[in-house]
């Protein structure tokens, strides 16, 4: 869970690491500590002394340190938090990581249909507690590039073998994921967008136990009907109606849909081109009847759905899929700029995106603790804010004399937006990534004057 003392929490996230020397993981820790207390600023910015600097820097090029290694060790501080929970939802999504510096293009493959785009892709796995409300940590990250030799080659992707797709990212992630969490691999439950809807996918869960929501991709055969399975879902009994939030993106507008429920058992077939045994399964529908094109959802699920509660708990998971998409704008966008790293190599490169990848998920465990209201008007600051921190918070923005009690979370969540400059226009009470960030890095720099005056005695 989150911590406010960033040296805690570097220590808690990373001491597992492996780097085959004690000073490396010495460093690594100074290393997350100081950019998380700087974030979206480069190293040099972030670091105190020339030392600190040279030193950082020969961290991030040091051949003998693998980027994996970093990651294994956050993997296992996640794998430690999940004691705590009894169900979790891996959420997973892939993104890609763009960069637009001379120096670090030479290595990097194409990530979108523009063949001059540059950078690398990411498939991360986030586990966040559905009953708790608490985003746990990361779980599972793989990062690749693209051979630019290779550009056009998904115009061949029926004909090449399920384990050399990049559709096998799923499979693997959930190999990984069991492979850390052993036993505990019976309370996740995989929550995928359409990428996951592959026939050899959904047979693998299931032969192996493992629990997963995934939106259908298209509308398959099913032995339950000669209609496929769009067309089946239209003929079932509605189940009730359910209100759905569908999210700001793009150039779409955040609006409320109404939508009917309905759900069955049903049993997938394997295509004609594929070899296997048919897939038992539970299907949900979500559809919004008053908009031509408006949202419906056709969601497959392991888990069982015989009433009209069980249907609603699936959408109530594959809801949750937003915070993955979070998690990216905290690391990308939003909150540790990872775009503008410039180094002068992928491995070099990637020494940083991994680190940056864990100091994401903390930013953005502190911006969910906030968006719940309700719950986080019931918290002390002090989850998030050391006293000192929240003192300083106080007096700069009450103009006041700091209470004796600390005040909620909620107050943090909303000021820290406040000394960024944010104003709540929209009356929402949703500090964006980028006045959150801002307001945290301008209460560290305020914090560090204060510090610094007192240890002079000015």
């Amino acid at each position: 869970m989150f911590s406010a003392d960033t040296e805690q929490w570097a220590r808690d996230t990373f001491h597992h690491s492996e780097l085959g020397d004690r000073r490396r993981s010495k460093r690594l820790v100074q290393l997350a500590s100081s950019l998380a207390n700087h974030l979206g600023q480069s190293l040099v910015q972030s670091l105190k002394s020339p030392a600190d600097i040279e030193a950082a820097y020969r961290f991030t090029r040091n051949q003998a340190i693998d980027p994996q290694a970093i990651a294994e060790a956050g993997f296992a501080a996640t794998v430690e938090n999940t004691k705590h929970y009894e169900c979790l939802l891996a959420l997973e999504d892939t993104t890609s990581l763009e960069f637009s510096h001379s120096t670090v293009r030479g290595d990097m493959g194409h990530t979108t249909s523009n063949n001059y785009s540059r950078g690398m892709f990411a498939h991360s796995v986030l586990l966040f507690a559905p009953h708790e409300q608490h985003v746990v940590g990361l779980i599972e990250q793989e990062r690749w590039t693209r051979n630019i030799k290779d550009y056009g080659k998904s115009q061949n992707h029926a004909k090449r073998p399920y384990l050399e797709k990049e559709s096998y990212k799923c499979e693997r992630a959930s190999r990984a994921m069991e492979t850390r969490l052993g036993e505990g691999m019976s309370k996740i439950i995989s929550v995928c967008d359409r990428e996951a809807d592959l026939i050899e996918y959904l047979a693998y869960k299931t032969s192996n136990q493992q629990r997963f929501v995934v939106r259908s991709m298209q509308s398959r055969c099913i032995l339950e009907s000669e209609d496929k399975l769009y067309q089946y879902s239209a003929s079932l009994t509605d189940a009730g109606m359910r209100t759905v939030q569908v999210r700001q993106k793009g150039g779409r507008k955040a609006r409320r849909a109404v939508c009917e429920v309905r759900y069955a058992p049903i049993t997938v077939k394997v295509p004609s081109n594929k070899k296997g045994e048919p897939v038992e399964l539970y299907y949900v529908g979500c559809q919004e009847r008053e908009q031509e094109k408006g949202l419906n959802w056709h969601i497959l699920t392991s888990e069982p759905v015989r009433s009209k509660e069980e249907a609603e708990r699936i959408l109530d998971y594959y809801e949750k899929r937003w915070l993955i998409e979070e998690f990216h704008k905290a690391w990308k966008s939003g909150g540790t700029q990872v775009e503008n790293l410039r180094m002068q190599s992928k491995e070099n490169l990637e020494r940083m995106v991994v680190i940056l990848a864990f100091i994401a998920v903390r930013l953005h465990q502190l911006r969910y603790l906030g968006l719940n209201k309700e719950e986080a008007e019931k918290q002390s600051c002090e989850m998030i804010l050391s006293p000192q921190s929240w003192k300083i918070l106080w007096s700069k923005q009450e103009k006041r004399k700091p209470p004796k009690k600390a005040p909620s979370l909620y107050w943090a969540y909303i000021n820290l937006g406040k000394l960024a400059g944010w104003y709540d226009s929209k009356r929402n009470g949703r500090v964006g990534w980028e006045r959150l960030w801002e307001g945290w890095f301008i209460l560290q720099t305020i914090l560090e004057g204060y510090l610094l005056a007192k240890s002079l005695d000015l």
